[in-house]
């Protein structure tokens, strides 16, 4: 998916929530997901991780090319993450 795209559908999830088609999760979701692909696309040997841990670190969603790589991020990303799991989200 190239920028423009990635814009055009998230545009179009805007437009369904402002005309009451889609509810706040519904959109959050959307969006999410649109994003995720532009930046796996972007990367194709990357994918998705989410940090499963206490505190800020849990649902914390990163884009590496291994589950050691998003250790990595998440490290850089947060002060104390603590003790946290990574998985892909599929």
């Amino acid at each position: 998916m190239d920028r423009i795209s990635t814009l055009r559908n998230i545009e179009d999830a805007l437009t369904r929530y402002e005309e009451d088609d889609l509810s706040l999760p519904e959109l959050e979701r959307e969006v999410r997901g649109v994003l995720r692909t532009y930046a796996t696309d972007f990367q194709p040997e990357a994918a998705a991780y989410r940090a499963r841990g206490d505190g800020s670190v849990d649902g914390l969603v990163v884009v590496a090319t291994s589950r050691h790589e998003a250790r990595e991020n998440i490290t850089d990303l947060l002060d104390d993450p603590g003790e946290f799991q990574v998985e892909p989200i599929e």
